[in-house]
């Protein structure tokens, strides 16, 4: 069973209580099988990919952003701080690879020549992502983990504070006060996959849709608590469509993410 405590965290009236997970690791393994068949369909080979109209690579079982040398972005760049876990972990890795290695590559297309020609330093950084699935789903768990009090950090209404709070641990455990394994799925994957929702510049038109944005959203009617938070990020998700610029094109991905939410309460 995945095992809680309680850590403190500041909310400005005072000490309140924030609650945190440890995956086991039979928990870690499951976990890491349903966040890779959310962004790769469970297929090693997507492990390392370069989507199209994006400017980086997305490596691992979360899609992890990762720069190239110079590069800079909206979107926070999340693989070093994998490689920063890993390290702290004593997980060893690639001669060429550490928390401050740049993506290898400079360009799509440079990316995918490395791929198709199987060089020796993509075949090491799939074998390494491969063999390290349950740390990255640790790694998701310790994101998710600071994720409350990194939100909290960002508001200054205590009543919205107290709102947050409430209805992250709606998400999280059952009514009985137990941890809701679904739930933690679901607050892991999501931070996972689009973010806390706390930086200015993962906005469009100063229009968040981070994990943040999605806990202020949901319907408190809905009796369904994985369900309301589903509709509320499909409905955060189709804002930021709304407000992307165009080049994107990112309504293309708009069935892609709602398939993958449906499995948050489905």
């Amino acid at each position: 069973m995945i095992r809680r405590w309680m850590v403190a965290a500041a909310l400005g009236l005072g000490m309140a209580w924030a609650s945190s997970v440890e995956l086991s690791n039979s928990q870690a393994q499951y976990i890491a099988q349903k966040v890779w068949q959310n962004e790769g369909a469970g297929q090693d080979k997507y492990l390392v990919h370069w989507n199209d109209g994006e400017d980086f690579a997305s490596v691992g079982i979360g899609h992890f952003i990762w720069f190239s040398k110079g590069h800079t972005e909206r979107f926070r760049e999340v693989f070093p701080l994998v490689l920063r876990y890993m390290e702290a972990e004593g997980v060893k890795m690639p001669v060429w690879l550490n928390a401050k290695t740049p993506l290898p590559w400079n360009s799509k297309a440079e990316f995918f020549r490395a791929k198709n020609a199987q060089t020796k330093q993509y075949m090491e950084l799939l074998t390494f992502l491969k063999m390290t699935k349950s740390y990255q789903a640790r790694f998701m768990a310790k994101r998710m983990n600071e994720a409350l009090p990194q939100m909290l950090d960002t508001l200054h209404d205590p009543a919205q504070k107290a709102l947050i709070k409430r209805r992250f641990e709606q998400v999280m455990y059952r009514p009985d006060g137990s941890v809701n394994e679904r739930g933690v799925y679901v607050l892991l994957d999501y931070v996972n996959f689009k973010g806390e929702g706390t930086l200015e510049s993962e906005r469009y038109k100063g229009e968040g849709w981070g994990l943040l944005q999605v806990l202020e959203h949901m319907d408190p009617k809905e009796p369904n608590t994985l369900k309301s938070f589903a509709d509320s990020a499909k409905a955060m998700l189709d804002r930021r469509i709304r407000n992307s610029p165009p080049r994107r094109g990112e309504s293309r991905w708009r069935l892609g993410w709602f398939k993958r939410l449906d499995t948050y309460w489905k």
